[in-house]
């Protein structure tokens, strides 16, 4: 068992989970402490401007990884636990561009700079490695889901919302899980709020609330050619053009835009070996009561957020990251070919040991 640090900002604007985590990279993962670390508004926008590999990348890369360093003091602060006690951190990074289908993914984030940072060595850039080869690159988290829920009944569905949603299908075999992007998450939803009344997100879903679905939009949405494509499958985050829901009010697009995302995860089923007996939901889109409504009425099966089995569904996503490490420096697979498409069980991950 390594004790290890886990980071996690994604896709998500919102700033940076940091987890730490007792785990052998297996089949255990002990939660120890959770911090998330919002971004300044002035770097958020610096972020913002570098998606699709376009700004002042390196400049933003650097404050991007010394913010991470700053979450990971902050972490073992609030833990009382020293870095000389960590033995690793897994750094995602920010993705700002994702085209599998060019064999190219592009999460920003120096490790060497990290670990030079901290005094904890680094295992960054997981994704690469299985794009190289022809995979997806994503989802990664499927594996320590299907660890996480060794007991559950199943077939299970776990389902995180961040920018992108993503899906973990997890069979009654050992072996039988199933991995891909189900369409757009949060994204949409945030930046239409934001470019309308300038607030970062649609707060309980309560502007959905008051709005109406109109459904030749919605249809027009669902029309991409994206989601009647098996899976393994993955997404950029911009990969859908907003464009039909820009004459709606308000609380219109926020109610369409929903019900997009809720009807993107619905379509998933189809391609799934078996339907769900139970989905559990982690991420930021779990405290959207109406999103979590809408998936409800679409699925016919419970709906949960990732709680009502005991795991932090905020801190979920930056420990897997933690567990992902302890794969990479073991030569584990961190993803299979059913969960990202790539040719063969695929290890990865660059290592950056303490200078």
């Amino acid at each position: 068992m390594q004790t290890v640090v886990g980071l996690m900002s994604g896709t998500s604007m919102d700033g940076i989970d940091a987890a730490l985590v007792r785990t052998d990279g297996e089949t255990r993962a002990e939660p120890l402490a959770f911090v998330t670390i919002p971004y300044e508004d002035g770097f958020r926008g610096a972020l913002r401007s570098c998606l699709g590999g376009k700004g002042p990348v390196e400049e933003v890369e650097r404050a991007l990884t010394d913010a991470h360093a700053d979450a990971v003091r902050c972490l073992l602060s609030e833990a009382g636990v020293a870095a000389d006690a960590v033995d690793l951190i897994g750094f995602h990074g920010h993705t700002i561009f994702h085209a599998p289908d060019q064999r190219r993914t592009w999460q920003i984030g120096d490790g060497a700079r990290l670990a030079r940072a901290t005094g904890i060595a680094v295992v960054n850039d997981f994704r690469t490695a299985d794009v190289e080869a022809g995979g997806q690159g994503a989802p990664l988290v499927p594996l320590f889901h299907r660890a996480l829920a060794d007991t559950l009944p199943r077939p299970l569905a776990v389902l995180n919302i961040g920018g992108v949603a993503n899906v973990t299908w997890i069979g009654t075999g050992e072996e039988d899980v199933i991995a891909c992007d189900t369409g757009p998450g949060n994204a949409l939803v945030d930046d239409w709020i934001l470019n309308r009344n300038g607030a970062r997100y649609d707060a309980g879903g309560a502007l959905a609330a008051t709005g109406r679905v109109d459904e030749a939009v919605l249809a027009a949405l669902l029309s991409h050619p994206y989601f009647d494509q098996p899976a393994p499958k993955s997404l950029d985050r911009d990969a859908f053009d907003p464009s039909p829901v820009h004459g709606l009010s308000l609380e219109d697009g926020a109610a369409t835009l929903t019900a997009f995302t809720a009807a993107s995860v619905a379509r998933i089923v189809p391609h799934l070996t078996q339907a769900p007996v139970r989905w559990l939901v982690c991420g930021g889109g779990r405290h959207n009561a109406t999103l979590m409504g809408m998936l409800a009425d679409r699925l016919g099966v419970p709906v949960d957020p990732v709680e009502a089995v005991g795991w932090n569904g905020d801190a979920l996503e930056a420990e897997a990251f933690a567990y992902l490490a302890v794969r990479s420096r073991k030569g584990l697979p961190l993803s299979l070919p059913t969960t990202t498409g790539a040719p063969r069980p695929m290890t990865g991950g660059q290592f950056h040991p303490v200078a």
